[in-house]
This record gives structure tokens, sequence and C-alpha cells, in this order.
């Protein structure tokens, strides 16, 4: 099966503030190895033209536009005529474009929701990037939250078919490395309000108790009154082929998850796989389902308090650090490569498709129409 697949999203050429790039390319790159003709279609904009880090890629393409009239303009035919086509969550004018697509697309529609519990969570107050009367247009509903997630977006929402696609590591960029361990416990990601708390009780707090070790913080957008105690060094932003040093210079690293997150449960951060692929042992706050990911105390640690991340700190054996490390490896390799992932999409392909063909089947076949009726 080699299929022609467009993908409309957020932004594929900057990871700058924007943790669905790495999910994109990760996901593409496994198409692309699996025989896939995929092209990517990114709105131009200046926050993303002046942070790029993608190279061209070899095996798919990227294509930018300045509006949307740019769309059925420039690619109405290549995506009238791909077998897949996938808009994804926070896309500039997504209703609109969303409208546009499951309108003229003769192949598979799908919607990816790379923010699923952002997206339930304030879908009925209204959202520029999707409505609840779009759902049912799609062919697939590709979900970041796993668990029940998807059945309900089918009960409550119509949806014809709604299956989960989590995020997951490129093994080909994300893999151990050796290096000299800088910091006691880090973490990679960009500022958000709701999860700044967990920040600050997991890994400020911490450090505030543990002045003798060192800590550290990447990420873009952290305002600048937070107060960032001595020994936590601050990086603004790390390109993604940067990460698996950074990871490779911690002892442990931080999950910090984002409030609609945790609520709705079952929604795995994309940092959570990258530094598990890395050889990285994660502490992460608690969320309903992450047993599901990992196994706790053998694959993952989990904390709620302060007290807990300064323990694990101060008191694991450098063994048993080791064989977490091992064994969340272990659970990616098994479970959550971006080939997992590519294959998964593959499936769902294949079942939205015979679905289409029985629902069609089913169809009362028209009258032909007379010469005077035309």
């Amino acid at each position: 099966m080699n299929l022609s697949i467009v993908v409309i999203g957020l932004s594929v050429t900057s990871s700058w503030g924007n943790g669905h790039a790495t999910t994109y390319r990760a996901l593409i790159e496994a198409l692309a190895r699996r025989g896939h003709c995929v092209t990517f279609l990114e709105r131009d904009v200046p926050w993303y033209r002046d942070h790029r880090d993608l190279t061209k890629p070899s095996a798919w393409n990227v294509e930018l536009y300045q509006s949307l009239k740019d769309i059925p303009r420039r690619f109405g035919t290549l995506i009238r005529d791909a077998d897949l086509v996938v808009i994804g969550s926070y896309v500039p004018d997504g209703i609109a474009l969303s409208e546009w697509i499951t309108a003229h697309a003769r192949g598979l529609t799908a919607f990816y929701d790379i923010d699923t519990p952002v997206t339930l969570a304030k879908l009925d107050q209204g959202l520029d990037y999707l409505s609840a009367a779009m759902i049912p247009r799609f062919d697939l509903y590709l979900s970041f939250a796993g668990g029940p997630v998807p059945d309900m977006i089918e009960e409550s929402y119509g949806s014809p078919l709604a299956r989960v696609l989590y995020c997951s590591a490129d093994i080909n960029i994300y893999a151990p490395q050796r290096a000299e361990q800088k910091w006691a416990l880090g973490y990679l990601g960009t500022y958000s309000e709701d999860r700044q708390p967990v920040l600050e009780q997991l890994l400020l707090s911490p450090a505030r108790t543990l002045s003798f070790e060192q800590f550290v913080v990447a990420g873009a957008q952290y305002p600048a009154e937070v107060a960032w105690p001595a020994n936590v060094t601050r990086i603004e932003h790390l390109t993604p082929e940067h990460h698996p040093k950074f990871y490779a210079e911690q002892r442990f690293t931080l999950n910090a998850t984002r409030a609609d997150m945790r609520a709705l449960g079952f929604s795995p951060s994309v940092r959570l796989f990258e530094a598990a692929a890395c050889g990285t042992p994660v502490i992460s706050d608690w969320w309903p389902g992450i047993e599901t990911i990992f196994e706790p105390s053998r694959e993952i640690l989990l904390a709620s308090k302060p007290r807990d991340v300064v323990e694990i700190l101060r008191d694991m054996s450098e063994d048993r650090r080791r064989a977490i490390a091992e064994s969340a490896r272990r659970r990616i390799l098994a479970d959550h490569t971006s080939d997992h992932r590519a294959r998964q999409l593959e499936t769902y392909y294949t079942e939205a498709s015979d679905r289409r063909r029985r629902k069609t089947a089913r169809l009362p076949a028209s009258r032909p129409l007379q010469v005077a009726e035309i």
C-alpha cells in the first residue's frame, strides 16, 4: 500500500514554541520510509519563519502558503486526488479549511487532534480550528488521547471513526548518547501557564531544597517574572537535533502535564517518549492512564510533591536509575516508535476505507436521468 497523503498542520519547519513539529516530523519520516508520498502544507507566519530548524527533507515535501485562498488555487488538485488528507489542530482558519477539504477531497479525510484534551475542554465554547459540526464530516478522527476518549468522540460528537494516534519517538534521532551529566534534573518544554505550577512543585522547589545540585529548564516564552533559583540553568530554545545530548546530560528528566491533559488522562506528551528513547529516566506527575504507557516504579517514576522528587534525587541508587531508564527504552522500542504510528495510521486508513465502501454499497441505486430531466 503506497498512499499519497497531504497533511496540513500548524508547523513542521519550526519547533520553536511548538511541540507539534517533532510529532509531525517523526510520523511523516516513518510514512515516507514505508513508501508513502507525503506533502506537508504550512501557513508561512513570521514567528515560525524566524526560527526554522528543519533542513529540507529528502523523502517528503513541505510547501508554504500565505493565505487561505492559496489552498484551492495552488493545492486544489493535490488535495482532490490524494488518498488521504489530514488537517491538524491549531491550523489557522482550520474550520474553513476543513469545510473546503471535506467537500472537495475524493480520498479519505482525517482530523489529527494533537491537542485533544484542550479541544474537548473548549469545543463547546468555540475554537478557531474545529467546530463540533465538522467532526462527523471527517472519515477519521485521530486523537492524541487514548483510553475511553476515542469512543467518547464517536458517541458524543458523531465521528464515524475515532482512533488513538499518540505521538512517538523517532529512534533514528532519539537514542542514548555519551555525555557528561551536568544536571540532577531537567525539563524541556515551552512555557504554559497551567503547566507552570507543576514545574514549580516538581523542579523549582526541589532545586531550592537541594541547593548543592544543578538543574536546567529549556524552552521558549517563559515570562520575565518567573523566579529561577540560582542553581537552575535556563536555555531559551533547543532544536530537536540537540535534544538527545540534552537528555544525556541529565540524571533524570521531568515530565510536567498541562491541566486539561491531566483532567482527561490517557494523553502522553511527546517529550515523555523522546526522553525515554534517549535512556534518561523520567519523573512525572500522575494522570489517569499513565500506567497504560509506562509501568510506574519500573519504567517511570511518579511524583506529586517536592519531597517525592527530593527523595528520588537524593536516595536512588545508580543501578536502579539505570534499570528504570533501560526498561523505559525497551517499552519505547516495543510500542512507541514512529514506525509503530505509521503502521497504525495505515491500519486506520484501511478501516476507514472499508467503512466508506460498505456505506456506499448500502446506498440505493440512483435512477438514470432521462434526457428531458437534464
